[in-house]
């Protein structure tokens, strides 16, 4: 178990920049001091700042958790180099080879190697419900099945009427519905080990549907394969993994090649900006080699009879030097010690100690190696990163980068090497690697962190396919959470954060709009001496929101704070009458909103300097802006007609087509011919209006629907103002009008259903009336009637009762309005 008892050791602060130093008072959270350090890059005189960052583990598709660790990477990345003006090298690792790829790696080979054999009968049952029975006693043990072929064949033993799934979830549930209900493995609460729980549950239902399924014949091979693969892979991986020749890196590259391509698919869509240098651990064997080889000669690490290299933590120590940096509580936690390590290394008692790594792995069958003084081997997964960042950026980093879960004890392994290789004996103070280290809070998704091992991710692809999330939608989610917190997606924090886009969206449209209407005017000063305090009022505003934001951002990278800031500033520019607002004015705002998001990487391309005000997705497409402004402009015409004293005349609709020809279609693009057609179906409805009675308000509907159909439909929103305000704005299709118009319709549903049900239940009512009161009880109930109709005697001769009676009579007064009512509707 971790403790606190140890402490931190003492950071030592960069040198000094001179006076004539032109940096910012910058402080980062730094890791090394659980403090805000103020930042001194090693090359202040350059304003050159060295970026080592670890990049991703590539056998699988990054997830949200590490859009997170990426994005937040960007953001901050994106204010040292366009907000403070530094000249970043930004290095980042991909991580190619490690256990958990060489696992992936030949399991995956393994299983097109087994699925590429034609299969014999029952054939792929055995092996599938032996793959089942394997998972389950690694991973449930308390869950018990005999799935033995015996005498009556493969699965007979299973009971007639039962099946494989249901016997499987029964016996889950028996023996972990306290997890499957909420609680806890143990005393603690729910965390991680339940969530791993739920997901091996999860596998093992899914895969014994599969092999049910192929038992029955109701899947096709391939399908068995997907729906089983994650008992099927490890299974095959126990039985022939070590057949692998290691010697072809092929098998592994394969894997990691792939997802290495993805996974920069994947962070680009995000609007990350590519690494200046990209490391690959395949590609520095012999540089570990003798990176390793140095540490050993430096006297901090010593060989193992199977020839792997370990890190020699009291001999470091020795040598007044400090081991777990970062996390010292955490060096005792044998489950960090062992995560770090992988579950391919082997348990040896060499070890001088349990808390010593591995540098260099002896590999064993079916492992990838590399030539070695020490034999065939591969690298430790911390000393990957050592090597690679000590080879690009030399002996001292200004910032080193990685997600929380990294610190121990990667990235305090990280350190500790380093500095065994750097280190100077002709010097008393330590060698300290890195001056800063930022770590990058998680994602977590009820309680539970994002992770590829607990299988509770979304695909950063899924996401942005899907529609859950945009580039810009996710990051700004970041920005509002601090980079180092970890951020748990709420309902709370999505509404914030589209509310924060809608806002944005809407003040970039309006004030590009403001922008356009003065382009071609110059101020008058009756306006401007109007308006003099408010503009005064709004430029103190800017300038403050300005001083504000370089302090947040001092104030190590604090993006909650300038997102508010910006949306403060915004509120105070809508709450003034724009009439009364310098154009001017306006822009000098509207700018410094637009770099300000450019430089966050909210506008894809965009930098902070760029001269467009406001960002993508905020004017119509450039194709349409040819056909719908002089569309919108002929609505304009005959609506304010319409709306008019005199209404639209004949004279009118003939005039609109001389002045406004139809555009041709032929030699257009397929979205330009779609623009086109709305015009020319819309000049054709309004010509059918000619001859009629109710031009007019025909005239204003086909207007409206123009408006709310046609154009709405293909991303596109007239917003109509008064007569005094101007023509309507042309904007797009925001979330929020879209929203509006699905809540409108949904209102209209409602009311539409309440009107249905109203008349159902009249028509049910006027039904019941088709009984006429006098016939209602002339049955064979009763055998003697009044002149009403009203029942006297029984079915056996016997007077009715009076309580009877007056029951009676009630019904048939009820019955007598409703048969009233219904010859009325009759009628």
């Amino acid at each position: 178990m971790a403790t606190t008892s140890r402490q931190q050791p003492p950071w030592q602060k960069p040198k000094e920049p001179g006076p004539e130093a032109d940096i910012p008072p910058l402080k980062i959270w730094n890791s090394l001091t659980r403090t805000k350090n103020l930042f001194i890059p090693l090359d202040w005189k350059s304003k050159k700042v060295t970026w080592y960052a670890c990049g991703p583990t590539v056998y699988d598709d990054a997830h949200l958790g590490h859009a997170r660790n990426y994005v937040t990477t960007d953001i901050i990345r994106r204010i040292l180099r366009d907000y403070f003006k530094y000249n970043v090298e930004f290095v980042m690792n991909i991580t190619d080879v490690d256990d958990k790829i060489i696992v992936r790696g030949r399991q995956q080979y393994l299983l097109d190697e087994y699925k590429a054999r034609p299969p014999l009968p029952t054939q792929d049952l055995t092996f599938g419900s032996a793959a089942l029975e394997a998972y389950l006693e690694k991973n449930l043990p308390k869950v018990h099945l005999d799935l033995s072929h015996g005498s009556k064949g493969l699965l007979e033993s299973i009971p007639s009427g039962s099946s494989l799934p249901g016997l499987v979830e029964e016996q889950v549930t028996s023996e972990y519905d306290d997890v499957l209900q909420g609680g806890s493995l143990d005393a603690a609460p729910p965390g991680d080990r339940e969530a791993k729980l739920k997901m091996h549950i999860k596998t093992v239902l899914l895969a014994s549907q599969a092999i049910e399924q192929l038992r029955n014949d109701s899947i096709s091979r391939d399908e068995f394969f997907a729906g089983a693969q994650d008992i099927l892979l490890p299974y095959l991986d126990s039985l022939k993994g070590s057949t692998i020749d290691g010697k072809d890196h092929s098998i592994f590259t394969r894997l990691t090649k792939r997802f290495e391509d993805r996974f920069m698919d994947d962070v680009r869509s995000l609007n990350c900006l590519d690494p200046d240098k990209i490391t690959r651990v395949t590609e520095y064997g012999p540089q570990i080699v003798q990176y390793v080889e140095k540490i050993q000669q430096n006297g901090f690490a010593y060989t193992t009879s199977d020839g792997s290299v370990y890190f020699d933590i009291a001999a470091f120590e020795a040598a007044h030097n400090t081991y777990a940096r970062l996390e010292p509580w955490s060096r005792g936690d044998k489950t960090l010690q062992a995560d770090g390590e992988g579950a391919l290394t082997k348990k040896t008692s060499e070890k001088k100690s349990d808390s010593d790594f591995a540098l260099w792995k002896s590999s064993k069958p079916g492992e990838p190696s590399w030539p070695s003084s020490w034999g065939n081997g591969r690298p430790g997964w911390h000393i990957e990163c050592s090597a690679m960042a000590s080879d690009v950026l030399g002996q001292k980093l200004d910032i080193h980068s990685g997600g929380i879960d990294l610190a121990f004890p990667h990235h305090d392994n990280e350190l500790a090497q380093s500095e065994a290789y750097w280190l100077d004996q002709s010097h008393e103070h330590q060698h300290q690697w890195v001056n800063y280290f930022m770590h990058m809070g998680h994602l977590s998704i009820q309680g539970s962190k994002m992770s590829k091992s607990l299988k509770n991710f979304t695909t950063i692809k899924e996401a942005l396919s899907r529609g859950d999330w945009t580039p810009r939608s996710l990051r700004i989610v970041f920005l509002l959470g601090g980079w180092k917190d970890g951020i748990e997606i709420t309902d709370e924090l999505v509404k914030a954060g589209s509310a924060w886009e809608d806002k944005l969206n809407n003040f970039f449209i309006n004030t590009i709009d403001v922008l356009d209407r003065n382009r071609q005017v110059h101020e008058k000063s009756s306006p401007i001496i109007v308006s003099l305090f408010a503009h005064e009022d709004l430029v103190n505003s800017l300038a403050k929101a300005k001083k504000e934001t370089f302090e947040a951002l001092c104030d190590s990278f604090h993006t909650p704070t300038v997102m508010g800031i910006m949306s403060e500033m915004i509120s105070k520019y809508n709450a003034l009458d724009k009439d009364k607002i310098s154009p001017k004015v306006t822009e000098q705002i509207a700018r410094w909103v637009t770099s300000m998001v450019n430089m966050l990487g909210l506008n894809g391309t965009a930098g902070p300097d760029a001269t467009v005000v406001g960002w993508s997705g905020v004017t119509i497409p450039a194709v349409a802006k040819t056909y719908v402004y002089p569309l919108s402009a002929l609505r304009d015409t005959l609506r304010g007609k319409a709306r008019g004293p005199d209404g639209v005349s004949q004279a009118d609709i003939a005039a609109m087509d001389a002045q406004n020809p139809s555009a041709p279609t032929n030699g257009q693009t397929e979205e330009a011919e779609l623009y086109i057609r709305i015009g020319q179906n819309f000049q054709r409805d309004i010509r059918a209006t000619e001859n009629s009675s109710s031009r007019t308000k025909d005239i204003l509907l086909l207007c409206d629907r123009l408006r709310d159909v046609d154009l709405f439909d293909v991303g596109i929103f007239l917003q109509d103002r008064d007569a005094d305000d101007g023509p309507a704005l042309v904007r797009p299709v925001t979330r929020e009008l879209r929203a509006a118009r699905e809540e409108r319709d949904h209102m209209l549903r409602q009311k539409q259903k309440a009107r249905e049900d109203r008349e159902r239940e009249a028509l049910s009512k006027a039904g019941k009336g088709r009984l006429s009161h006098l016939k209602m009880f002339r049955t064979s109930e009763y055998s003697a009637w009044d002149d009403d109709g009203l029942p006297l005697k029984d079915d056996k001769g016997e007077e009715i009762k009076k309580s009877r009676a007056k029951k009676l009579r009630k019904d048939w007064e009820r019955q007598k309005k409703s048969h009233e009512a219904w010859l009325k509707l009759n009628s």
